[in-house]
């Protein structure tokens, strides 16, 4: 972090009138887990064909430092298991991460095993407020019958679940709005948040909001030039957002990204929406959902 980048962060927000920045998408794991996440990004070349430099490959106090001297109100810690036998230890080192960063979101996760409708009960009793759901790493159907329960009891307590089921950076066996509308047609009033607005299938997803009122849809390194180079946003679907302004939430992805902070702040104002627009984007959308 660079003071000039603290700088124009801030000044992005004040600029605004807001009171910071509100970003349901950011990556707080246990070491070791991040060590590996980080390790994936540093091999996606040779996997997707694009070089994925960490722009905020620092320990875990000072990424907690970074963010708040950007100003940002209220952030996650989204992990995601990529195997059995992991969600529950990590729903307890979220809990305790959020016990002790009273900014972050208690956030908690799943996977499609026999205990998942327990620990997912646990979680939700134990003050989570918020789930991941990650369908391309954990190369899982969301309709496994596994995760009727958790869906059932996510649903009942109207916790948003950020869940990455677009098919970007690379598609997986279950990603794409398919197996997202036959969720939905089961749990229609499902809380979800599409991550990265559903890259690169953003129409599909975008129908989805349409269709469901409790679909909504984050930012997270949509509209940046990396994204755009490979993933363009439509330009006639950006009135479609507008029409979306209460859904639509900023997500960073921070600290796995591969350019600044502020570069996935003036994205999103670069569309041209409005400042309104910005600001329930970047601020409000975030805080009222939590508030419920």
């Amino acid at each position: 972090m660079s003071p000039a980048e603290t700088v124009e962060v801030r000044t992005f927000w004040e600029g605004l009138g807001l009171p910071g920045i509100f970003d349901v998408h950011t990556h707080f794991m246990p070491k070791n887990v991040m060590d590996k996440v980080w390790a994936y990004f540093d091999a996606v070349g040779p996997l997707t064909g694009m070089t994925w430099p960490i722009s905020y490959r620092h320990d875990e106090d000072v990424r907690l430092e970074t963010l708040r001297e950007f100003g940002v109100r209220g952030f996650t810690s989204m992990i995601y298991p990529h195997k059995p036998d992991m969600a529950a230890w990590l729903n307890a080192w979220g809990a305790q991460f959020a016990e002790r960063t009273p900014d972050c979101v208690h956030t908690a996760t799943f996977y499609p095993e026999e205990s998942a409708g327990d620990y997912v009960a646990a979680a939700i009793s134990g003050g989570a407020r918020i789930f991941k759901s990650h369908i391309q790493v954990g190369n899982y159907s969301p309709n496994d019958p596994l995760l009727d329960p958790v869906w059932g009891a996510i649903e009942d307590a109207g916790i948003p679940v950020v869940i990455h089921c677009g098919s970007g950076p690379a598609p997986g066996t279950y990603t794409g709005p398919g197996p997202i509308d036959a969720l939905l047609q089961r749990f229609p009033r499902l809380p979800l948040v599409i991550a990265h607005m559903g890259m690169p299938e953003y129409d599909d997803f975008l129908a989805l909001a349409d269709a469901y009122s409790e679909v909504r849809l984050d930012t997270t390194m949509a509209f940046t030039d990396f994204s755009e180079a490979a993933w363009p946003f439509p330009p006639s679907s950006r009135s479609r957002l507008a029409d979306l302004q209460d859904r639509i939430l900023f997500g960073s992805d921070f600290p796995n990204i591969p350019y600044t902070y502020a570069e996935a702040l003036t994205a999103v104002q670069r569309l041209g929406l409005g400042d309104d627009w910005v600001r329930d984007v970047c601020y409000y959308n975030g805080t009222r959902l939590f508030e419920r």
